[in-house]
């Protein structure tokens, strides 16, 4: 009764309510949402057949730890989207605290702390004994920043949908700075996403729905599906919960930056190319923000 009236708005969701509302499961890859400094996510992507699991940017390592414990599964694994502290500062203390035993993945040159496994485009490797994770190069928020991108190999499972892990390159509804990197880059990234399947699950780094959303209406007011998604999201948010997993397909109804090539937005960037479109919905999208 007490999670229906918080998904209803009538009850203040308390944390452990919030810790299972913010899990989900897709036929065996399982993850789990641990809120993170202010507005950052690190996840729990869980092999539920052997009781391991992945702990994704995860800046504090106290939380991730508790999760696990709570989840009842053991890290083997530490899966690093890019460099930048909010991300990957807890790898060190992390390893220390497991006792070394722990693989820390990152992508090649983007000096991740505690590195031990640098990946890079086509690498795949395993979470327990049925996580698939591919490897997806996506440079430009940091030179070698990458999305990890998750499937079910069971073979009762192998169809499911899978999930990824974006960090700070796809937000839902939004788009990273190019700290490092090129327009064009930026633009290969989202269509390399976009690629994915339609239903494929999208775990971002950052809690910026709202405020991302809210500038998409200013590219695309006429858009409805991006009008329910701001009633869902503010619903979500004001019930405590988060507004992670999106899906590929929810990105291409509602996110301005991978809609580059509709003509909505080439009308409104003015571009005559998908690159030229994602830098300047990027500069405007600054622009608006420091308005606000």
């Amino acid at each position: 009764i007490i999670i229906l009236l918080a998904i209803l708005g009538l009850f203040e969701t308390p944390p452990e309510i919030r810790q299972i509302l913010s899990s989900g499961v897709r036929d065996g890859v399982r993850v789990v949402t641990v809120p993170l400094l202010s507005d950052n996510y690190g996840y729990l992507l869980i092999c539920s057949d052997q009781k391991v699991c992945a702990a994704v940017d995860p800046v504090e390592p106290k939380k991730i730890i508790d999760a696990a414990k709570k989840q009842g599964v053991k890290i083997t694994h530490i899966l690093t989207t890019h460099s930048h502290w909010d991300h990957a500062g807890g790898n060190t203390e992390l390893v220390k605290a497991l006792g070394g035993d722990v693989t820390v993945v990152g992508g090649a040159n983007d000096n991740i702390p505690s590195v031990t496994k640098e990946v890079k485009e086509g690498d795949v490797f395993k979470i327990g004994s049925s996580i698939k994770v591919d490897v997806l190069d996506t440079p430009c928020h940091t030179k070698g920043h990458v999305c990890f991108y998750a499937t079910n190999q069971k073979e009762t499972d192998k169809k499911a949908p899978g999930v990824v892990f974006t960090g700070d390159t796809m937000f839902v509804g939004g788009c990273g700075n190019f700290n490092s990197g090129t327009p064009d880059q930026m633009y290969s990234n989202f269509m390399k996403l976009g690629k994915l399947p339609p239903e494929t699950q999208v775990y971002c780094g950052h809690e910026y729905t709202l405020k991302n959303l809210a500038y998409a209406a200013t590219v695309e007011p006429q858009n409805s599906e991006l009008k329910q998604r701001i009633e869902w999201a503010e619903g979500r948010r004001k019930t405590g919960l988060p507004t992670v997993p999106s899906t590929i397909k929810d990105e291409w109804e509602t996110n301005p930056f991978l809609r580059v090539d509709k003509k909505s937005v080439r009308d409104f960037s003015k571009a005559s190319d998908g690159t030229e479109a994602i830098l300047y919905v990027r500069k405007d999208k600054t622009a608006w923000g420091r308005k606000q």
